[in-house]
């Protein structure tokens, strides 16, 4: 994989320039795109003319390559949200958060493959680490060219687990920001209260450099390692759909984090926060068929079945259970504020196991969503396998607003897991 901070440094110094990065990229996507399909538009030429520019070493990002989910919109590449319907789309405008990878002197180099709309019809998209395995979805080709070395970083997103767990399959860095670091206008709604813009690199302090480029806040924590952290270890009343591999991770990951001297507590899950996620759909459902309202009205056969069917059954929750859910998410969130009291980050699954075999699912969010609902940041650490030698993550979860301390503890158990 392209190590996004150390290239960044290698543009500084002189001995890289940018253009030598992208072409980094287009050897590796001559060399893998092929089998892997992460791409939905590519523009080589132009992220070339682009890497060219004067003063672009000296920007926050040094000229690093970037691609983008194809969720959100570009002015430069079609989006076309993996749908017949929006065939062709060009917007007028970048969304916002591709505005600021530009203006942080990133380099554009295409679209990343999404499912339909961001929900659950599998794409093209091959995991890279073992092709015969899903991606994971929905952020299935932003995972995937970051695991292929194809890019140093890329920006996904996530309604439900659309980036830990893609990340968790395809054994990188998945970074989940507090909701609404990264702006989502101009992306395709599904749930406004839900959606959130996240960034995949091959390390933490990869996705920190690419989070602090893009936003100009203070989250390149570099080489920094938190000092020995406050973890709580919790499973949730849904550790039973937890796979061996998935508990053998965890326990590991715990392990390893206590050897390099956190502190490291196995605790349940306070049951305000356990009822918030039983009603994480009834938000995404409400909000879906709201979101979809026109394509539905007028194209709904253009829509797979799949879809479809989900949007026949969202148009059926009432206005008053929604209300009562978000009420719900409300106390839950209130609720883990007075938890992290007491912890630095919670230690959980990332996904109920390894990437599944064939292409028929995308896998199961049932480890992520809550945290989304929270709007805490999460992060999916690398460094550990299943017994079937694919890639199994672990994450890191942070209280809101407190990224910068999420992400130094997910660097201390990366550097633990390592050693």
């Amino acid at each position: 994989m392209l190590l996004a901070r150390d290239l960044a440094d290698d543009v500084r110094s002189g001995r890289l320039t940018p253009l030598d990065l992208v072409n980094l990229c287009a050897q590796a996507i001559e060399e893998h795109e092929q089998d892997v399909h992460a791409f939905a538009a590519l523009d080589l030429d132009a992220a070339r003319a682009t890497a060219q520019a004067p003063g672009r070493a000296e920007t926050p990002l040094a000229g690093m390559p970037f691609a983008v989910k194809d969720i959100l919109d570009t002015r430069e590449l079609p989006t076309e949200y993996n749908s017949p319907i929006y065939a062709g789309h060009r917007p007028a405008a970048d969304a916002p958060v591709v505005s600021q990878g530009r203006r942080g002197g990133g380099v554009l180099i295409g679209k990343t493959v999404t499912t339909e709309f961001a929900f659950l019809e599998p794409s093209i998209t091959r995991n890279p680490r073992r092709l015969s395995h899903t991606p994971g979805g929905s952020s299935a080709g932003s995972a995937a060219a970051v695991a292929a070395g194809m890019v140093p970083f890329s920006i996904g997103t996530q309604t439900g687990g659309s980036v830990i767990r893609p990340a968790s399959y395809c054994g990188v860095t998945g970074y989940k920001p507090t909701f609404r670091i990264l702006p989502t206008v101009g992306m395709k709604t599904f749930s406004w209260h839900l959606d959130t813009i996240g960034l995949f690199g091959a390390r933490v302090q990869d996705v920190a450099f690419a989070a602090a480029g893009l936003t100009g806040r203070d989250l390149d924590i570099g080489t920094e390692v938190a000092a020995p952290p406050r973890i709580a270890v919790i499973r949730t009343v849904r550790a039973d759909q937890a796979s061996a591999d998935a508990h053998a991770a965890l326990d590991e990951a715990a392990r390893a984090a206590a050897a390099a001297g956190a502190s490291v507590s196995e605790i349940e899950l306070p049951a305000e926060l356990e009822a918030a996620d039983a009603i994480h759909s009834t938000i995404q459902d409400f909000e879906g068929a709201i979101a979809f309202a026109d394509e539905y009205d007028r194209l709904r056969h253009q829509f797979s079945p799949l879809l479809a069917r989900y949007l026949d059954q969202a148009a059926k929750v009432q206005p008053d259970d929604y209300d009562s859910a978000r009420r719900t998410a409300k106390r839950a969130r209130q609720r883990l504020g007075d938890f992290f009291a007491d912890y630095d980050a919670i230690l959980t699954f990332s996904a109920p196991g390894t990437a599944p075999e064939g292409y028929g699912t995308t896998g199961s969010a049932i480890f992520n969503r809550l945290w989304t609902l929270m709007g805490t940041p999460t992060v999916n650490v690398t460094g550990l396998s299943g017994a079937n030698g694919l890639p199994m993550g672990v994450q890191i979860v942070g209280r809101f607003g407190r990224d910068r301390t999420a992400l130094t503890v997910a660097a201390f158990l990366e550097r633990a897991l390592q050693s």
